[in-house]
C-alpha cells in the first residue's frame, strides 16, 4: 500500500528542475545538446562538457543567450585524470551537481572480424570506460550530498544483436549493466542511476555511418516508420532526473517508436 501524508506536489512542480544543477558530458551536439538545452528550458542550471574545443565554446554560447550563468568544458572523458580536473573546475564554479548526463560516445560499423586492437580500444574507452569513471567520480560527490540522480545513454543495441556494430554493441551492453549495478549499490545512499535508450535519430554520431539500406531497415523495423526527433528524447531525460521520477532507480527507459516491442 503506498502511504501519502499531507499535500502532494503537483505533476507540474514534481517535474521542475529549478534549482538544479546539470552537468552534461557530450553535450556539445546532438542528443546532449538537446538535453542540456532541456534542462536549461525546465530551471536547472546547465553545464556542459565535451573534448572539441570550438564545439564546446559554440554551444557554450548558445545556452548563455538564455542563461549567462551556463558553463562549458573542455574534457577527454577517457582520460579518468581530466574527469578529476573537470570535478575541481564544477564544482569550484558551480558549488555542486545535482543531475549528471554520460552522453558521450562514438560508433563504428564494420564486420566484427576486421575490427582492429586499436578500433576496440577507442570505442570501449570512448563508450563505457569513460562512463564509468564519469559516473564514479562525479557519484561520489552526490554520495557525500546523499542526492543526485544519473542518467547514462544507452541504445537499441543494448537490447540484443546488432550486424556490423559488434564492439559498440558490447561497450551499450556494459552500459546497461553499469547502470543497473551502480543502482542498486547507490540507492539507499540517495543516489539515483537510470538509462536511456534511443531508438534511430539523425545525429551527428549515425547520421554519416549509416548507409541508405541500413536506414531503410531501421525505419521498417520501427512501428512509427520514422526517425525520432532530439526534443522527443528530452522528456525522458526531464523526468529522470526530476523528482517525479523520486522512485526509479536502476531503469532503461526506451525510447525508439515502439522498435523493441515489435515482432517479425
Amino acid at each position: 500500500m503506498v502511504e501519502t501524508k499531507g499535500i502532494r506536489p503537483t505533476p507540474g512542480s514534481q517535474l521542475s528542475l529549478q534549482g538544479k544543477t546539470a552537468l552534461v558530458v557530450g553535450g556539445s551536439s546532438g542528443i546532449g545538446n538537446a538535453i542540456a538545452h532541456g534542462f536549461q528550458h525546465n530551471g536547472a542550471r546547465v553545464a556542459i562538457a565535451a573534448r572539441t574545443p570550438a564545439k564546446v565554446r559554440e554551444a557554450t554560447q548558445r545556452l548563455q543567450e538564455t542563461d549567462p550563468a551556463a558553463r562549458g568544458y573542455v574534457v577527454d572523458a577517457a582520460r579518468p585524470e581530466e574527469i578529476d580536473g573537470l570535478v575541481t573546475s564544477v564544482l569550484a564554479d558551480l558549488g555542486h551537481v545535482d543531475i549528471l548526463v554520460a552522453c558521450q560516445g562514438m560508433t563504428i560499423l564494420k564486420p566484427a572480424e576486421e575490427f582492429t586492437p586499436a578500433e576496440y580500444d577507442e570505442l570501449m574507452q570512448t563508450n563505457l570506460r569513460s562512463v564509468f569513471f564519469t559516473c564514479t567520480r562525479f557519484g561520489r560527490h552526490m554520495l557525500e550530498h546523499g542526492s543526485g540522480s544519473i542518467i547514462t545513454i544507452a541504445s537499441l543495441a543494448a537490447h540484443c544483436g546488432w550486424p556490423l556494430a559488434s564492439v559498440y554493441a558490447a561497450s551499450k551492453h556494459g552500459v546497461v549493466g553499469l547502470t543497473k549495478t551502480l543502482a542498486a549499490e547507490w540507492a539507499d545512499r540517495g543516489v539515483r542511476v537510470n538509462a536511456i535508450s534511443p531508438g534511430f535519430f539523425m545525429t551527428e554520431l549515425n547520421q554519416s555511418k549509416m548507409d541508405t539500406k541500413r536506414k531503410e531497415n531501421a525505419l521498417l523495423r520501427t512501428p512509427m516508420g520514422r526517425f525520432g526527433q532530439l526534443d522527443e528524447l528530452v522528456g525522458a531525460a526531464i523526468y529522470l532526473a526530476s523528482p517525479a521520477a523520486g522512485f526509479a532507480t536502476g531503469t532503461v527507459l526506451n525510447v525508439d517508436g515502439g522498435y523493441l516491442a515489435s515482432g517479425i
